[in-house]
């Protein structure tokens, strides 16, 4: 096969034919995120692509969360979110957070240019909003563990202790953080992925351990 038969030029991107689907495209980003995230880079996509990726990923947000914190809370996550706020919720999840998404690609933009990174910001933000995509299916998945445990937690006490269930609650920050991590490390020309996943998963620690110290209630009210 030809190199004009395996992609064509559309725009101002490059795309390939083979596994062009959402599906396949997620799938391939499972198994080598960089390779994926270079594909992505090529086609140039659009601002409206982008936001389509996080405003998705919001979604999945929302509804991760509502089922740990309505459908099948465990009983430390008690009080959390109550019904009537879930509109609330929402919105925060489709406004506020698309808005932090932009902010945090710009952190992340600023950082890895310190450390002399080739990226624009746009192509910052294609890493961070597709990592955050392709991550979200892992956040849900982690929201049903959580919500498992909450409905067992009455027969198995132990379930409800809350260095067993809090980390649960933010299980889907590990893939989260690696896969933007790696489609950063590719957008900026990095050579290896772990110093910005170590990077990123400091936050993510510090978070996690004050959570487990001041106690879920005060983190969110």
């Amino acid at each position: 096969m030809t190199h004009s038969e395996e992609e064509f030029e559309a725009g101002n991107g490059v795309f390939q034919f083979e596994r062009s689907g959402l599906v396949d495209r997620i799938s391939d980003a499972w198994r080598d995120m960089r390779a994926s995230t270079r594909r992505l880079l090529r086609e140039k996509p659009s601002e409206g692509r982008l936001i389509f990726y996080v405003l998705a990923s919001d979604m999945v947000f929302f509804a991760s969360w509502s089922l740990k914190t309505l459908v099948a809370p465990a009983s430390i996550a008690g009080g959390i979110i109550s019904p009537d706020k879930i509109g609330l919720l929402m919105m925060a999840a489709l406004m506020l957070r698309t808005a932090l998404m932009y902010l945090f690609s710009l952190i992340v933009q600023v950082f890895a240019k310190l450390a002399r990174g080739s990226a624009t910001w746009k192509e910052t933000r294609t890493a961070v909003f597709w990592g955050a995509f392709v991550s979200a299916p892992f956040g849900l998945a982690a929201a049903v563990i959580a919500a498992v445990m909450g409905m067992y937690e009455a027969s198995l006490p132990m379930l409800g202790n809350k260095w067993l269930a809090l980390p649960v609650y933010w299980l889907g920050l590990i893939p989260f953080v690696w896969y933007i991590a790696a489609a950063t490390a590719e957008a900026h020309k990095f050579r290896m992925t772990s110093p910005t996943f170590m990077a990123m998963s400091l936050f993510a620690l510090v978070l996690t351990v004050a959570t487990l110290l001041i106690g879920v209630g005060d983190m969110f009210g």
